[in-house]
């Protein structure tokens, strides 16, 4: 629909919408969008960690970054829940865990040995732990494949071994 301004001059209508109007179709055409737009956008790349277990669970991660290894730690992670350690993309193909069961006792550990502390820690290098003031910890190895997110799983020991 055309109107004429003061000067005579043909102009579309939405130039003679009020500012509020405009906003008001605006913030509409926003949220008829918003859903789309969310669709197509791809989803964060984070490291998560699930604790499957019945008991709370202490976890310390070690890795490669750019200007060498790091070990970080302590997420408190609940019985059944998940927690986002690092966001953005994972730091590199291969994260190191190292987890306490702060309930029954035991540990997930492996190898690979990196410094950790008793208290929140984030630790350049994994050398001269003990000379450092830093304790040792057997961490186990994570292959991410180069994936851009993650997310390690700890269970529950299995309740059946195998009989000898």
């Amino acid at each position: 629909m055309k109107h004429h301004n003061r000067r005579g001059r043909q102009t579309d209508a939405l130039a003679h919408t009020s500012r509020a109007g405009l906003l008001a179709k605006l913030a509409i055409a926003v949220a008829v969008m918003a859903p789309s737009l969310m669709a197509a956008r791809p989803a964060a790349a984070d490291l998560k960690l699930c604790n499957a277990t019945t008991s709370r669970v202490g976890v310390a991660i070690g890795y490669q970054r750019s200007t060498g290894w790091a070990t970080e730690g302590w997420w408190n992670i609940n019985a059944k829940t998940c927690e986002t350690l690092l966001k953005g993309k994972v730091p590199s193909r291969f994260i190191y865990v190292y987890a306490i069961d702060y309930e029954r006792g035991g540990e997930w550990s492996g190898k690979t040995l990196m410094c950790t502390s008793p208290k929140t820690f984030a630790i350049k290098g994994a050398k001269q732990c003990q000379e450092r003031g830093f304790q040792r910890s057997g961490f186990y190895e994570v292959d991410t494949g180069d994936a851009g997110d993650w997310t390690i799983r700890l269970t529950d020991p299995k309740a059946d071994k195998p009989r000898s």
